[in-house]
């Protein structure tokens, strides 16, 4: 996954590049590039500028030798194929200079392509599959007599991959651009077009968006759009107004967007479930068209973060609404052969809703028919146009690397549905509904007090005491375990310290090997019905000598006598538990890799979203 920008109209397009891909750099930071169409009395042409590197470099030799023009193409790169050098950063051009094209993706047969387009003469420069899609529309604008729009076209259809690709030619002021699963936003202005990998981008110009669907195409002038099909017919598609401001996407004051995230949490619950519960009649009201009753199964997919909210999710339903709960690795799912019928429904889970292994698990499912819904943060992404209904988690743009508040947010969407489906099919009563409606209520005030600077204070001093440590253990139990496994996730995210998650009861089968003096272990042993069993978990660290640190509720004074630091969190329901305990362990991971003076909003060699197998 890269990022792209585009832009025609009367501003100077290296000012709208460089920004636009200032907000996408957390998409990719191996290299970036801008191209920019030169005015007449400049020489015209089209100059390529491209760095290895994050964007800083690249933006630094642009204030000192500017492009000046008014149309251009940019691009932020996380390398899939060749190494992230100067020479296969993106743009790429064909040999004369005329046609310049960036491209986010994996073309699948470049190699095919590749070696014809060799023995047809063409030269190429760089190792990535893209620069193939240049030399290919060369080709083909000779054959249609100087059409882009044609040649861009026709060369797609030789193509097999995922890509988001968006070309300009030196006689020609407009951009072509195509997309199919790799995502692209229009931004439409008055008398300017801009065109990004995702709205933050745009959101300083327009606040009016076009989003495009796969197999769209689509050409900008200054003065508007034409969407067509792959086949070249054309298509309607709405322009959206956004509500996001730019300063939603901006650091808010914080050191890092990791942190400005982790404190935004408090919002982003509220966004999550405020309006969607009703104590009084212990309802949920989730705008859902599914027919709860008809599910005899579900099926959880996701990656990553995501993964682990669906599994919080599991515990949830199968407590609550008492029905069979499946989850899986997205990147795994398609390749089992899943039992999957009718009476199946598929949640799939993802921040960007963009993430293309989950998406081609949701096109597995509904394959074989089963009913889908989508727990997603991002409005339409590719995955919203395909699920039969979406729950919005309303979490807001999320632009630092490791997810904190997306997860927050997916966690509280999981209780939610649980209830939902628990409601509808009669497996919880009303006091009981309206207790857990209640604790849910209270999540985004606990959170807030979770973040006290008191409490976040105690963290960062027991983060820098164990920062050094080579290893790390977490354990949890029950509704807790998966805090556990995001809690190691989000520790070798950013800090690169070595970390591993286990439900607690599992680590007399292996993991306490590991235990010594040297090996911090975190223990999240907050009030629940299986806490006994954990502080005997936490006796079995301590005869071998490990360091606890021990995630308790307030008050609880008999347990901390176990552990040799303690993180104290407020109180909370047990079924909402996760999403108070897990705000301890992002910040936990903050601390360590500040401490390590670790870069936490791009952690080395990850990506934001994955769209790329």
């Amino acid at each position: 996954m890269c990022g792209i920008v585009g832009y025609i109209g009367a501003r100077q397009a290296q000012d709208v590049l460089v920004s636009g891909l200032a907000k996408l750099e957390y998409r990719g930071y191996d290299s970036a590039g801008v191209a920019i169409l030169q005015s007449e009395q400049d020489g015209g042409g089209i100059e390529v500028r491209k760095k290895a590197g994050k964007l800083a470099n690249l933006a630094g030799e642009l204030q000192t030798a500017p492009l000046l023009g008014t149309l251009g193409i940019g691009h932020t790169r996380w390398a899939t194929h060749g190494l992230p050098n100067d020479t296969n950063a993106h743009p790429h051009a064909t040999e004369d200079g005329q046609i310049v094209i960036i491209h986010n993706g994996i073309i699948e047969n470049y190699l095919t392509l590749k070696a014809a387009l060799m023995q047809r003469g063409h030269t190429f420069k760089s190792e990535t599959d893209s620069e193939v899609l240049a030399h290919l529309i060369e080709e083909k604008y000779g054959q249609v007599g100087g059409n882009l729009y044609e040649a861009v076209r026709q060369a797609l259809g030789e193509v097999r991959g995922a890509y988001g690709i968006v070309v300009t030619h030196a006689n020609h002021r407009e951009i072509v651009a195509a997309r199919t699963v790799s995502p692209l936003v229009m931004g439409v202005g008055e008398g300017e077009m801009f065109l990004a990998s995702d709205v933050p981008a745009l959101l300083a110009y327009t606040r009016q968006m076009v989003f495009l669907h796969d197999g769209d195409m689509v050409v900008l002038h200054d003065d508007g759009f034409r969407v067509t099909d792959l086949a070249g017919n054309e298509v309607q598609r709405t322009i959206e107004h956004i509500d996001w401001d730019a300063e939603a996407a901006e650091k808010g004051g914080y050191d890092t967007y990791m942190l400005k995230e982790i404190y935004e949490q408090p919002t982003a619950l509220t966004n999550t479930l405020i309006g969607r519960l009703h104590d009084d009649s212990g309802e949920v009201n989730l705008d859902i068209n599914l027919d709860p009753s008809s599910f005899k199964r579900i099926s959880i997919i996701a990656c990553g973060t995501a993964y682990y909210a669906g599994l919080v999710g599991e515990y949830l339903i199968e407590q609550l609404a008492r029905i069979p709960v499946e989850v899986d690795v997205a990147s795994e799912y398609r390749y089992r052969n899943p039992l999957v019928s009718e009476d199946t429904l598929a949640i799939v889970i993802s921040q960007s809703g963009e993430t293309i292994d989950t998406l081609e698990a949701l096109r597995e499912a509904k394959k074989y028919g089963a009913k889908t819904l989508g727990v997603i943060n991002a409005k339409g992404s590719s995955m919203t146009r395909e699920l039969d209904d979406t729950l919005y988690i309303h979490a807001g743009p999320e632009i630092g690397v490791a997810s904190t508040k997306a997860y927050t947010a997916m966690v509280s969407a999981m209780l939610l549905l649980a209830l939902w489906l628990a409601r509808a099919r009669g497996t919880l009563d009303e006091v009981k509904a309206k207790e857990l409606l209640h604790a849910a209520r209270e999540l985004p005030r606990l959170v807030e007090e979770a973040l006290s600077p008191e409490r976040v204070e105690n963290i960062k001093r027991v983060a820098e005491k164990y920062a050094h440590s080579r290893d790390y253990l977490f354990l949890g139990r029950g509704v807790n375990a998966p805090t556990a496994l995001e809690g190691a996730l989000k520790l070798k995210e950013i800090s690169y310290i070595h970390a591993e998650g286990y439900a607690a009861g599992e680590m007399k089968h292996g993991p306490i090997a590991l235990i010594d003096s040297d090996l911090p272990v975190v223990v999240v042993a907050t009030e629940s019905r299986l806490l006994e069993k954990t502080i005997s978990n936490v006796q079995e660290v301590r005869a071998r000598a490990g360091k606890v640190i021990a995630l308790l509720s307030d008050g609880d004074i008999e347990n901390a006598q176990h552990a040799d630091d303690v993180i104290y969190v407020p109180r909370s329901h047990e079924m909402v538990s996760p999403v108070v305990n897990v705000v301890a362990l992002q910040l936990l991971s903050y601390f360590t890799a500040t401490a390590l003076g670790k870069d936490v909003d791009k952690p080395r060699n990850l990506a934001k979203s994955v769209t790329v197998e």
